[in-house]
C-alpha cells in the first residue's frame, strides 16, 4: 500500500536519488536537508513497502504556496503517486493558510500538465527558456 509521509532528514538521499532520475537540474542532498530546516517549508515522500518511490515539496510564503518539487520512481508511475503528493501538499498547504498555490512546470511535460489541471491549476504565465537541458519554456501555474 502507498503511504504518503513528512520526509525527515534520514530520506535525503532517497529524494536526491528521485530528483536525479526525473530531473536535468536535480537537488542535492544538502539542498534537501536546508529546506526541511526551513520554518516555511513541507516536504514529502510517496513509500511503499518501506521503499521510496515519490517525493513533493511545498514553501509558504506570505500565504502563497510554491510547489517545489514532485517527482515519482520511473517504476511507479501512471500509478497515482504524483496526485498523492499533490494532494497531500495542498491539504498541508491549506491546513497552514496557504490561500493560492503556484508551480512552474516544463511546457512539453503532458502528464505532469494534465495532472496540475485535473487539481486545478491554471496556466496564467511563461518563462521563457527557464529551463536548460534541454532549453524549454515554464509554464506558471496557479490555483486559487
Amino acid at each position: 500500500m502507498i503511504t504518503v509521509r513528512d520526509m525527515t532528514e534520514s530520506d535525503v538521499e532517497e529524494a536526491k536519488r528521485l530528483e536525479e532520475e526525473n530531473f536535468s537540474a536535480p537537488w542535492s542532498a544538502r539542498a534537501f536537508l536546508e529546506a526541511l530546516r526551513l520554518p516555511y517549508a513541507y516536504y514529502c515522500v510517496a513509500e511503499e513497502s518501506g521503499k521510496i518511490i515519490g517525493i513533493g515539496g511545498l514553501r509558504n510564503i506570505a500565504g502563497e504556496g510554491e510547489i517545489t518539487n514532485v517527482a515519482v520512481d520511473k517504476a511507479y508511475r501512471r500509478q497515482g503517486v504524483a496526485a498523492r503528493l499533490l494532494a497531500f501538499l495542498l491539504d498541508t498547504g491549506q491546513k497552514n493558510g496557504v490561500k493560492a498555490f503556484t508551480l512552474e512546470v516544463r511546457e512539453g511535460n503532458k502528464a505532469a500538465l494534465c495532472l496540475y489541471e485535473k487539481f486545478g491549476f491554471v496556466c496564467e504565465g511563461v518563462r521563457r527558456d527557464f529551463y536548460d537541458l534541454p532549453k524549454e519554456n515554464a509554464f506558471i501555474m496557479w490555483k486559487r
